[in-house]
């Protein structure tokens, strides 16, 4: 709930409701004895709705090679869940990688999650946890942004992932800027379109796949459903209600979508969006992380600084995404389930495991 409506369900005065919010959002609980800034009949009509839920952290493990930090979650409601810390350029300041659902029902071929099958939603309060506890980690700095491209399609769950982002960017919570808020998508462009209409200062990204007819399909099943052509009609609406420039996030895989043909239809879609819209999408090529299963490998160096040229010289600029916590399967398409130091899976990360 946001401040309004705690004051409203709980009937007290929403200057107590916005204190009481603020604390819940930064400590994810009450204190037992009202503070002077807090009446005690508020705080006493706060704690009688009983405890604030909490996802239990099955485990927390750091980058041997990077400031990558990655977190396994369990979930109430079933089934487990991780999210990733991202260090960002400016010291102190960190993005959280946030997931939307149990596993994912899209099946996206080059990513691990897309391979678990679609277990649930995640609820709003699940959503909102995965932050506070990465925050609550941090010994100094702040989230500085969130970037909803965990586990499972943020769109397919967008009910919740608005009122998450409501709460998150809440000036009496955490005080996130929406402006740092990224939204990922597969393509769903009825969810887009909301996001632009109900979050206008959020951020877009889209995920690509293959830019040619006929070829993502292969990579991307929800092609089948909602072609490119709809999906980028959708967030050019998104650009003109906001004024922002998507995000379009390519991974390239070897002798799939990583020649000159591949590199070619990607700057004529940009061109094309560009003369629409009057907005040059922000282009992002990411290296291939291995997925236990997948039968793809990563592109090799001079194999994607050719697929740069080409868009280089098609006008067309580009930057390469730095996938860190590779070691930990914390990068980009890795998430699903964290391994014991052993190698073999945790069976308390398993959402068929039986809890009591």
């Amino acid at each position: 709930m946001l401040p309004d409506e705690v004051a409203r369900v709980l009937s007290i005065d929403l200057v107590d409701a916005r204190r009481i919010w603020s604390r819940v959002q930064k400590d994810a609980a009450l204190p037992s004895r009202a503070p002077a800034t807090i009446r005690r009949a508020a705080l006493d009509r706060a704690l009688a709705r009983g405890p604030i839920p909490q996802l239990e952290v099955l485990d927390r493990r750091a980058s041997s090679v990077d400031p990558f930090v990655k977190y396994a979650f369990s979930t109430n409601g079933g089934g487990a869940i991780e999210a990733v810390r991202i260090p960002l350029e400016r010291q102190g300041r960190y993005s959280v990688c946030v997931s939307s659902q149990v596993g994912c029902a899209l099946a996206c071929a080059f990513c691990a999650t897309g391979r678990m099958g679609l277990t649930r939603n995640l609820e709003v309060w699940e959503i909102v946890d995965q932050v506070r506890t990465v925050r609550a980690d941090l010994t100094e700095g702040r989230v500085h942004g969130l970037v909803f491209q965990g586990m499972g399609e943020p769109l397919a769950n967008v009910d919740r992932v608005i009122r998450a982002i409501r709460i998150l960017t809440d000036p009496s919570g955490l005080a996130i800027d929406q402006r740092n808020v990224t939204v990922c998508t597969s393509g769903l462009p009825t969810g887009i379109r909301r996001i632009a209409d109900e979050l206008p200062s959020a951020r877009l990204g889209i995920s690509i796949g293959d830019a040619r007819p006929g070829r993502r399909a292969a990579l991307m099943p929800i092609d089948d459903a909602h072609p490119l052509d709809e999906v980028l009609e959708a967030a050019g609406a998104h650009s003109t209600r906001t004024g922002y420039a998507p995000m379009w996030a390519y991974t390239l895989l070897a002798g799939v979508n990583d020649d000159d043909d591949a590199a070619n239809a990607f700057a004529d879609r940009a061109i094309a969006f560009a003369e629409r819209y009057g907005v040059r999408p922000r282009l992002s090529l990411i290296p291939y992380n291995d997925v236990e299963g997948a039968p793809f490998t990563r592109s090799a160096g001079e194999t994607l600084e050719r697929f740069r040229d080409v868009l280089g010289a098609r006008g067309v600029g580009s930057i390469v995404r730095y996938s860190g916590g590779g070691d930990i399967g914390a990068a980009c398409g890795q998430l699903v389930t964290l391994k014991t130091s052993s190698g073999r899976r945790d069976r308390r990360l398993d959402p068929s495991y039986p809890r009591s």
